[in-house]
């Protein structure tokens, strides 16, 4: 179990969460690590997810366009620039 865990008391040593509590009755803090915990989890074990097909196609299709214009592109600090300066 993760380290953050053990400091909320049904989870300490390992323990199961309290069952009798619904999700929705928790403290934000608690729902918060066990989805950090959940979410962890899932990424550990992520090369048993596969890349959908619209994703490898999108990168291609991104990559190309970089490759046919790559003077389009603008630095991060000109897309922060930008969002900072514009006028709503």
């Amino acid at each position: 179990m993760d380290d953050k865990l053990t400091h909320i008391p049904e989870l300490k040593d390992g323990g199961a969460a309290d069952s009798a509590l619904p999700t929705n009755e928790r403290p934000s803090c608690e729902k918060i690590l066990l989805v950090e915990d959940l979410w962890e989890s899932i990424a550990a074990d992520a090369s048993v997810m596969p890349i959908p097909e619209s994703h490898k196609s999108e990168l291609k299709r991104r990559l190309a366009l970089f490759d046919h214009h790559p003077g389009d592109l603008i630095s991060l600090e000109e897309l922060k620039s930008g969002i900072i300066n514009r006028k709503l």
